[in-house]
């Protein structure tokens, strides 16, 4: 792995035995997480593997992040800087013979590159939770942390995106992390409920990395789709069997 990536396994042990049939042995898929935000803390770095794996025991999750972007990717500038080095990581994870591989960034950035590079299905967090979404309802309001959702959600929802809003004085994934970003959060989920969505997606994994989702659905009463969890479950499906 070249210097400056990180990776973490997220905390499952898997039981590895040469016989997969053995009764007793736990065989888990393995799929890689790709994480936009570069740290160094193990417990924020492997945050997203974790929730994959509590809700699809099946999947063993390796998550990496990009080098150089503490703020992650909140513009056209970082989203542009950051496409070769998820290309990297996603060869890299061909390589290492995990079955999938999950971007894990709203704007789905390097999804359509890696699959015209790898073999293994490639599984964009923005693109999966518009389609989830549009499993809930056909009224909805995507929370983000920029003016307006992310162009492959824009795309996918169509005519369904009725609403999109960011919390006041968000702008980065960092901003999440504050107590402020996090009350501001709820107003904004409000907002789009009284806007007229049935629906909200959550349109910026930094809601995953809070923990919100809950706590928004039980707030304003509509169903929430956090992206990582959207991802997760079209990973679990598309990895099966492989």
């Amino acid at each position: 792995m070249p210097a400056g990536s990180a990776l973490i396994s997220s905390g499952i042990t898997t039981l590895k035995h040469k016989d997969p049939w053995a009764k007793g042995i736990e065989v888990k898929t393995k799929i890689g997480l790709i994480r936009v935000l570069t740290t160094k803390d193990e417990n924020l770095l492997g945050a997203h593997g974790r929730l994959v794996e509590s809700r699809f025991p099946e999947l063993e999750v390796e998550s990496r992040c990009i080098d150089d972007q503490p703020k992650g990717i909140y513009d056209e500038n970082t989203s542009a800087t950051a496409l070769p080095k998820i290309l990297r990581l996603g060869e890299e994870m061909e390589r290492a013979r995990m079955k999938a591989i999950v971007v894990s960034c709203a704007d789905d950035p390097g999804v359509e590159g890696l699959r015209n590079v790898v073999k293994i299905p490639v599984i964009g967090a923005g693109s999966s939770c518009a389609c989830l979404a549009l499993s809930r309802g056909t009224r909805i309001g995507t929370l983000g942390i920029r003016e307006g959702a992310p162009r492959v959600m824009k795309d996918i929802l169509g005519e369904h995106l009725v609403a999109e809003t960011r919390p006041e004085g968000v702008r980065t994934t960092l901003d999440l992390m504050t107590g402020e970003g996090k009350e501001n959060a709820l107003s904004a989920a409000e907002y789009l409920r009284k806007t007229g969505a049935v629906v909200i997606a959550l349109a910026c994994t930094g809601y995953t990395t809070i923990g919100i989702a809950r706590d928004l659905e039980r707030a304003v009463g509509i169903p929430v789709i956090d992206a990582v969890e959207a991802a997760g479950l079209f990973a679990w499906h598309l990895a099966r069997g492989r």
